[in-house]
C-alpha cells in the first residue's frame, strides 16, 4: 500500500448526526422569510421576544411535561453536570463565613485583592486538609493572609466537607416552560398585565427520525402569561397564529378547536371517570399503550392514531358533553369570538391534552403536504403551569408551530426559496470589475442587496442569471460602458434596457429602492389572494388585482405613477429634486395602504 493511498484511508469523514442535518442556501431564504413574517405578525399583536437557554435542569421539563410522559422518560437529550472543585470550594468557603461570622473572616482575608482569590485559597486549603490525616498537617504561618484559617479549618473539619453533587440537565424538547421558567425567575408578574412573548429556535428529541421529524428540529411559538382567562384571549392568540400562516402563503390550513374543561369533580374529572369506565369495556379492541393508559391517562388514548382503533374510540362519550356550565360558557364564547372575527374552525372532540394544569381551550393547525403527520401547531390553555413550576397562580395559553413541517408543506405548495438580492451587476474585464465594485458598493448604501458574480459575464449571460434567480434589475457594465461613463439597467419583469449616467448612481439607487418594494409588495399582495406572482410584469399583476377589486381606482392610478416615474429614472431621464421627493411621498403612501391589504387578505 502506497503512502499517499495509507494517508488516504486515515482521513477522517464527519457527516451531520443522525436526525440533523445541514440547511443551506437557498433554502435557507424561505427559512428567513418564514421567521420574518413571524417577527412582524406577533410583533403587531403586541409580542416581544424572548431568547431561552438550549439546556435546562431536567427536573424543569419533567414537572411541566410529566415523568411518565415519552418525551421525559425517553426522548430528551440529558446529561449530569458535576461541581467542579471551584463550585465545592465556594460552597464550603460560603459554609465556613456562615459558621464564624463576618469580622474574623474580614480580618484574615484583609490582605486578599479579589474574593475569586479567597475562593481559591479557600480550595487549596480545604483540599490539603480533606487529605491529611490527624496530627499530619501542619499550617502555614497563622498570622498570614489564610494561614490564620487553616487552623479553624482542621477544628471543624466534619462540618467543612463540601457537598458533592451537581446537576442533570438536558436539552430543550420544547420552550414553554422554559418561558414560564424565564416569567418566574424574572419576576415578570410584577410587569404590566399580560405578558406577551415569542420565541424560536432549535429544540431536541430522541426520536425515529422520518418526513418533517427530526432529532433536532426548529419551533416558532409564542405565550401569554398573566391577566385574565378571558376567551377574548384565546380568540386573539388564535387569530393570530391563523393570520401567520396566511401572512407566510400557506394554503389549505384547517384549524381545529375544543375544550377540555378543568380539573375538578363536576368537569374534566368526571368525564375522566366516565371514559375509563367505558375504555374497560372495549379493552380488548386496544393495543397495548391504549390497555396502559386507562389507568395512567386515559384522555391519551383519544389523540391515538392507530388506525385499528380508531372506530372504538370514536364511539366514546364526548368530553364537551360533561364540562362544567362554566367552561360550556368559556368555549361557547371562543367560538362567537372567533366567527365575527371571521375565523373559520372545526371542532374536534379528541383534541385533548393529558396534564392537569392544561385546561379549557386547546387548538391545533393542519396543513397540506405532509402526510399522515399532518399538524403543524398546536396549542392551549395552562392556567396552572406557572405555579407548578413555583411561580405565583398566573394564566397562560400558547402555542408552538413545527417550523420544518412548516417549510416541507410550504415546499409542497410550490412555495420556493427566492433570492434575496435586488440586483445583479455583471461585469466584463478588470477596468469594468473596479466600476462595478464601486457601484456595488454605492447601491448597497442605499439600502439594496446586490450580488456581484466573481467572474466575468457576457451581458446575456448575466442578465439571463438574475432572470433565473429571481432578481429583478440586472446591470451590465463592460469596455463600452467605462469608456462612456455610464451603465447598462435592465428592468427584467418590464423588459425594458437603457444606459444610465455612473455620476447619477446613488440618485438611481434610491429610486430604484422603492420600486423594488413596490414590486415585492405588489407580489405579495397579488399572492396572498392566489394570483399567479411568477414572471408576471408589475402592470399585469396590478390589473389582475383592480379587476379582483383588491386595488381601487385612485391606489391603482399612485401605483402606475410611481413606477412610470422609477422607469424614467432608470431608463437615463433626469429628474428634478421636486419630482423625486414627490415620487418617494407618493411610494411611501403606496406601502403602506399595500401592507393594510396584505393584511385584509389575512
Amino acid at each position: 500500500m502506497s503512502e499517499g493511498t495509507a494517508s488516504k484511508e486515515r482521513r477522517p469523514s464527519f457527516q451531520a448526526v443522525r436526525g440533523t442535518r445541514d440547511l443551506l442556501p437557498p433554502e435557507t431564504e424561505l427559512w428567513n422569510r418564514v421567521e420574518q413574517t413571524a417577527r412582524d405578525v406577533f410583533t403587531r399583536y403586541g409580542f416581544g421576544e424572548i431568547r431561552l437557554p438550549l439546556i435546562e435542569p431536567t427536573d424543569l421539563f419533567a414537572r411541566a411535561i410529566g415523568q411518565d410522559t415519552d418525551v421525559v422518560s425517553k426522548e430528551m437529550f440529558s446529561f449530569f453536570d458535576p461541581l467542579d472543585e471551584l463550585d465545592l470550594a465556594a460552597q464550603g468557603f460560603d459554609a465556613f463565613v456562615q459558621q464564624f461570622g463576618s469580622e474574623e473572616i474580614a480580618s484574615a482575608l484583609r490582605s486578599e485583592q479579589a474574593f475569586d482569590q479567597r475562593r481559591r485559597g479557600f480550595r487549596d486549603a480545604l483540599l490539603e486538609v480533606r487529605k491529611s490525616k490527624p496530627g499530619e498537617y501542619r499550617p502555614p504561618d497563622p498570622n498570614v493572609g489564610f494561614g490564620k484559617l487553616y487552623g479553624r479549618l482542621l477544628e471543624v473539619k466534619a462540618k467543612l466537607e463540601p457537598p458533592r453533587g451537581g446537576q442533570l440537565l438536558s436539552l430543550r424538547p420544547e420552550a414553554t416552560a422554559s418561558v414560564c421558567r424565564a416569567y418566574i425567575e424574572h419576576g415578570m408578574q410584577s410587569l404590566p398585565q399580560p405578558v406577551k412573548l415569542y420565541y424560536m429556535g432549535p429544540m431536541f428529541r430522541r426520536e425515529r427520525p422520518q418526513k418533517g421529524r427530526f432529532r433536532q428540529f426548529y419551533q416558532i411559538g409564542a405565550e401569554i402569561l398573566g391577566g385574565s382567562d378571558s376567551p377574548t384571549i384565546d380568540a386573539d392568540v388564535i387569530q393570530m397564529v391563523v393570520a401567520f400562516f396566511a401572512a407566510v402563503g400557506l394554503r389549505g390550513t384547517t384549524l381545529y378547536l375544543n375544550s377540555i374543561g378543568h380539573n375538578s369533580d363536576d368537569c374534566r374529572r368526571r368525564y375522566v371517570g366516565i371514559l375509563r369506565t367505558e375504555l374497560e369495556k372495549v379493552r380488548d379492541k386496544l393495543g397495548s399503550d391504549s390497555r396502559r393508559r386507562i389507568k395512567t391517562n386515559p384522555l391519551r388514548i383519544l389523540d391515538s392514531k392507530a388506525k385499528d382503533e380508531q372506530e372504538v374510540i370514536n364511539s366514546l362519550p364526548k368530553i364537551t358533553d360533561y364540562i362544567c356550565d362554566e367552561c360550556k360558557r368559556h368555549y361557547d364564547t371562543v367560538q362567537r369570538d372567533l366567527r365575527q372575527r371571521g375565523v373559520e374552525f372545526d371542532e374536534n372532540w379528541r383534541l385533548v391534552r393529558g396534564l392537569d394544569y392544561y385546561m379549557r381551550t386547546t387548538f391545533e393547525i393542519t396543513a397540506q403536504g405532509l402526510g399522515s403527520q399532518d399538524a403543524i401547531c398546536g396549542g392551549g390553555r395552562y392556567d396552572g403551569l406557572v405555579e407548578l413550576l413555583g411561580g405565583p397562580p398566573a394564566k397562560g395559553i400558547g402555542f408552538a408551530i413545527g417550523e420544518d413541517r412548516l417549510v416541507l408543506s410550504l415546499q409542497s405548495q410550490g412555495v420556493e426559496p427566492k433570492q434575496s438580492a435586488d440586483v445583479l451587476i455583471a461585469w466584463q474585464d478588470e477596468q469594468s470589475y473596479s466600476q462595478a465594485r464601486s457601484l456595488a458598493a454605492l447601491l448597497r448604501e442605499v439600502g439594496l442587496s446586490v450580488m456581484m458574480p466573481t467572474k466575468v459575464m457576457r451581458p446575456g449571460e448575466g442578465v439571463g442569471m438574475a432572470a433565473r434567480l429571481g432578481i429583478p434589475i440586472g446591470i451590465v457594465i463592460g469596455p463600452s460602458e467605462v469608456s462612456a461613463g455610464v451603465f447598462s439597467i435592465k428592468i427584467l419583469s418590464e423588459g425594458t434596457q437603457a444606459a444610465v449616467q455612473q455620476n447619477r448612481a446613488t440618485e438611481i439607487g434610491r429610486l430604484l429602492l422603492f420600486r423594488v418594494l413596490l414590486e415585492k409588495n405588489l407580489a405579495k399582495v397579488a399572492s396572498n389572494h392566489g394570483i399567479d406572482t411568477s414572471r408576471r410584469p408589475v402592470l399585469s399583476l396590478l390589473s389582475d388585482l383592480t379587476a379582483r377589486g383588491v386595488v381601487g381606482p385612485d391606489l391603482a392610478t399612485l401605483i402606475k405613477s410611481s413606477f412610470e416615474t422609477f422607469n424614467h429614472a432608470a431608463h437615463g431621464e433626469t429628474l428634478t429634486d421636486k419630482e423625486q421627493t414627490t415620487a418617494i411621498s407618493e411610494a411611501l403612501f403606496v406601502l403602506y395602504r399595500m401592507s393594510v391589504l396584505q393584511w385584509m387578505a389575512v
